[in-house]
């Protein structure tokens, strides 16, 4: 298994008839969740990858499941929970720079996840291990479940990656920064966004934040800054990427999760880490290009002939 991702899938409504949902006479049905499109863009990009989670015992679970089974995830891990329902969220699209995100997922049935759900004989078979911030924002028995699975990944040496994905409606900000801070000084990867790190820190200075992540333990820091582009940083090479220019935003909406799957997927071909960080430029370039939170993330020969063809980009442009 070369990654193995934990954390809360659900079914999202985007109106269709009127940007804004007070108006909104009809909606489309789709699927997200920054874990699911991680996972689903390392799957696209050819790599064996599990999902570890839970629905509920109702018609959005059931259908929740084949679509993640579809994108060849093994879903094998994935528990149905009949005392809970799956969660729901709607997603505003009311222009390229606001869109609004209003979720439902209180008690739902992966905010129930706990220790007791993992299986150390199936971490230990992956590579990575890929845990966001927004599982632990879930409930205490989630957060004490990505704690167990932090120390089982590192008992079996499973590079643990760590994306903050603050949710601020999820939890006040002390209790954020506090659990968010632990887990990252217990990861290996962290892959943070400028604004995150100035929450977390109160520090804006990229090089500044590059060193205080590192300073907590990690082995790697890569700093994303939107539009800019990313840095990285490690004991031995730090460094800057641009982003990749692009025609317009579509949705930025899961753009960070693309560039998780592309970084990750850097790393699985053994590219360096300035590659690995070029090759996540482009799959969050790519995802912003298309609606939706997963539609637009790209199997290998769409990202290679995007990284080889800027100067196409850039005429577009």
């Amino acid at each position: 298994m070369d990654v193995v991702t934990i954390g809360e899938s659900m079914v999202l409504f985007t109106p269709q008839s009127s940007p804004r949902m007070r108006y909104a006479e009809t909606y489309t049905r789709k699927f997200g969740g920054a874990e699911t499109n991680v996972a689903i863009g390392l799957a696209r990009l050819g790599h064996e990858v599990g999902w570890i989670s839970k629905v509920g015992n109702d018609e959005f679970g059931k259908a929740l499941l084949s679509f993640v089974r579809g994108e060849a995830i093994d879903v094998r891990q994935v528990k149905i929970d009949a005392s809970a329902p799956t969660g729901i969220y709607f997603k505003e699209i009311r222009n390229s720079e606001d869109v609004r995100v209003e979720y439902y997922r209180k008690g739902s049935a992966a905010s129930k996840l706990e220790p007791s759900d993992l299986n150390e004989s199936y971490l230990s078979q992956a590579t990575y291990l890929h845990i966001s911030g927004i599982t632990p924002a879930l409930s205490n028995s989630c957060y004490e479940m990505i704690n167990k699975a932090i120390t089982l990944a590192k008992k079996h040496d499973v590079t643990v990656v760590f994306d903050p994905n603050l949710r601020r409606k999820l939890w006040g900000e002390e209790r954020a920064r506090e659990v968010l801070l632990d887990i990252a000084s217990k990861s290996d990867i962290i892959l943070p966004g400028v604004e995150e790190g100035t929450f977390l820190f109160g520090e804006e200075n990229p090089n500044k934040l590059g060193n205080l992540f590192l300073n907590l333990g990690a082995k790697t820091v890569i700093l994303k800054a939107g539009a800019e582009g990313a840095y990285y940083f490690s004991r031995y090479e730090s460094g800057f990427v641009p982003a990749f220019p692009i025609a317009s935003v579509v949705d930025p909406v899961g753009a960070g999760d693309g560039f998780a799957a592309g970084f990750i997927s850097g790393l699985l071909q053994h590219r360096s880490l300035k590659q690995a960080v070029e090759k996540g430029n482009a799959v969050g370039a790519l995802v912003t290009q298309v609606e939706g939170d997963f539609e637009g993330l790209p199997d290998e020969d769409e990202v290679q002939d995007f990284i080889n063809n800027k100067e196409r980009v850039d005429i577009i442009r």
